[in-house]
């Protein structure tokens, strides 16, 4: 029997044991997460482990509800200590939860505690945690260099103005690059109803009345070239549907109009309007080399209740479970006919759509980048071992795995570097078993090399950075 989260955790090979050596003192480039600049720019030291862990994390809190704890002790006014004396009750019950493993592996690597968490060992891991973080070392810059992260590319909504990442940017005494990402989410959601008080704090940075799906375009490009001063590289976009219906622009218009006046859109006026925006936007972002991620597959806010309560990301989301081949691969080959397809990831949240990606990817590569089109890794209720295993199978079965872009933190939270150990070790675990088989050769020098690049090296790379 192995010791709980030895050494060895998750490695049970020597070929394992020996690539994981090679990859997991390899920089951390964190090309998709939600750290808010601001927290990044003011570096606070928190007040506690409850702020530090808690506070912002939508995956424990669900966790807990699914443990029968009461909101109070979640998003309410409880104490600070009694949240966590909740999550610390809830954690033996965790069996086989990635909660389980995040939450050992940053108790191991920023407090050097190896005592499991529960609610006989709460009292004394909440005293030497909070301890230690009154003696200083985990404000949000120190977390993150703490970590070896080389690079953090933020999300940020075109109307944001950025200036915490100016005000970054102009602090030479941080050396970790803090690059927003560019989420035009909110201007594709023509059909909902924060779109009219969306467009309205567009205006106010843009400068301008946007009258028409023209000016809107207009507006668009004027922050892409703000965002492009910023350092920014990639884009996000988050769908369930993916949409393709090709539109005019004299319809546009029309749509554009009905819009303003607040009044109901059918579902193919949407889709009309979000195929042609998407477009629009990826020829824009083909023209500076930026990457254009797709998650897709998500169903948000479920619970009406909760969501009026708490509003987004508090914990309500989960799997969609949509027919996505056809309209994306109508969408990638419209835009790929005009030649203006940028570097693209595409991510599912539903597993039974891994080969469908992975197979996807091969359609529209070309030589303007290795493995242009990249089947991101697996994501939020899928970045567990099994899931990272299936994406992973599913990318070498389809694709090229050495070309791999690797892990994304996709997280709130300054604690949660971790989860790139996680996946280096699954990785490395799922390459040595490859080896151990005897279906690759032994060779270490190649071998290193690969789970270095997929890693590190490679994102850096593919984003140019």
């Amino acid at each position: 029997m192995k010791k709980f989260m030895c050494e060895d955790f998750l490695l049970s090979t020597n070929t394992a044991k020996e690539l994981f050596s090679a990859c997991k003192g390899e920089p951390i480039f964190d090309w998709h997460c939600h750290l808010p600049p601001k927290e990044i720019y003011e570096n606070k030291t928190p007040r506690d482990i409850t702020e530090l862990w808690l506070a912002a994390d939508h995956y424990k809190w669900r966790a807990m509800r699914s443990c029968g704890v009461n909101e109070e002790y979640i998003t309410g006014s409880a104490s600070p200590y009694e949240k966590f004396k909740a999550w610390a009750k809830c954690m033996p019950k965790l069996i086989g939860n990635p909660l389980y493993h995040w939450t050992h592996l940053e108790l191991q690597r920023y407090f050097g505690i190896f005592t499991p968490l529960s609610e006989k060992t709460a009292d004394e891991i909440w005293e030497k945690t909070n301890s230690m973080i009154a003696a200083g070392g985990f404000t949000p810059r120190e977390l993150i260099e703490k970590s070896n992260v080389e690079c953090v590319c933020t999300t940020d909504d075109p109307a944001d103005t950025l200036e915490f990442h100016e005000l970054i940017k102009n602090d030479p005494s941080f050396k970790t690059k803090v690059l927003p990402a560019f989420r035009p989410d909110k201007a594709l959601g023509i059909d909902a109803p924060t779109f009219l008080p969306w467009l309205n704090s567009l205006e106010s940075v843009y400068g301008k009345k946007i009258n028409s799906f023209a000016e809107l375009k207009a507006a668009l490009v004027s922050r892409i070239e703000h965002f492009e001063k910023m350092g920014c590289r990639a884009t996000d976009h988050a769908f369930n549907p993916v949409p393709y219906k090709k539109m005019s622009n004299s319809e546009l218009e029309n749509v554009f109009a009905k819009a303003l006046k607040n009044e109901a859109l059918t579902p193919d006026e949407a889709e009309g309007y979000k195929t042609e925006l998407l477009r629009f936007l990826a020829a824009e972002y083909h023209k500076r080399g930026w990457a254009m991620e797709l998650h897709i597959g998500a169903t948000r806010n479920n619970n009406t209740k909760m969501f009026d309560l708490l509003g987004p990301d508090s914990g309500f989301d989960s799997i969609g479970d949509d027919s996505i081949a056809n309209k994306l691969s109508c969408l990638l080959d419209s835009i790929n006919s005009e030649n203006c397809l940028p570097k693209t990831i595409l991510f599912t949240l539903n597993p039974k759509d891994n080969q469908v990606l992975g197979a996807m990817t091969g359609n529209f590569q070309t030589d303007e980048a290795a493995s242009k089109i990249q089947f991101g890794t697996a994501w939020w209720f899928n970045d567990n071992i099994d899931g990272m295993r299936a994406q992973i199978a599913a990318l070498a079965n389809t694709g090229v795995l050495a070309n791999f872009i690797g892990m994304v933190t996709d997280s709130r939270s300054f604690l949660s570097y971790p989860r790139h150990e996680y996946f280096r070790r699954i990785l490395c675990e799922y390459i040595g078993n490859l080896v151990e088989n005897g279906e690759y050769p032994y060779d270490i020098d190649v071998l290193s090399q690969t789970v270095k690049d997929i890693s590190f090296g490679n994102a850096k790379n593919y984003f140019g950075i």
